[in-house]
This record gives structure tokens, sequence and C-alpha cells, in this order.
């Protein structure tokens, strides 16, 4: 399994809280990546409820860690 940004950037609008067959039935129905869909269905813990992408990838980088200050535009 391996995540990318772009992979990760598809699950920002899932619907979080959600299990894993959750994600992957998103995943479908919105037209992601087959690698992310892949990805998905190596979780091994079926059941377990994930708050965020920060669960599934921990390094996921947040907007803080872009040095962006949006107050500026």
């Amino acid at each position: 399994m391996y995540w990318t940004l772009e992979l990760a950037s598809k699950l920002e609008d899932a619907p979080w809280p959600a299990t894993k067959d959750e994600l992957i039935d998103f995943a479908i129905r919105s037209g992601a990546p087959m690698e992310l869909i892949e990805n998905l269905r190596d979780i091994e813990d079926e059941e377990e409820v994930y708050e965020s992408i920060e669960d599934l990838w921990p390094d996921y980088p947040s907007k803080e860690d872009f040095f962006f200050n949006e107050d500026e535009y």
C-alpha cells in the first residue's frame, strides 16, 4: 500500500467518520483511481471506523505544512 498526495486528496470529501467498506464505496462512486481503491482494500481491519485521512496515512500533510499565508490574498 502506498499513498501520494493525489490519491489521498480524493478522500478529502469522503463521509468521515467511515469504515473501510464505506470508503471503498465512496471511492468507487466518486470515480477515484484504481490505485486508491486497491490501497483501501489492503486495509486489514474491516470494522475500524476512521475519523479522517490521517488515520489511514499519518503523514498526510495538513494546511499548516505548506507555508501559504491565506491572509495575504
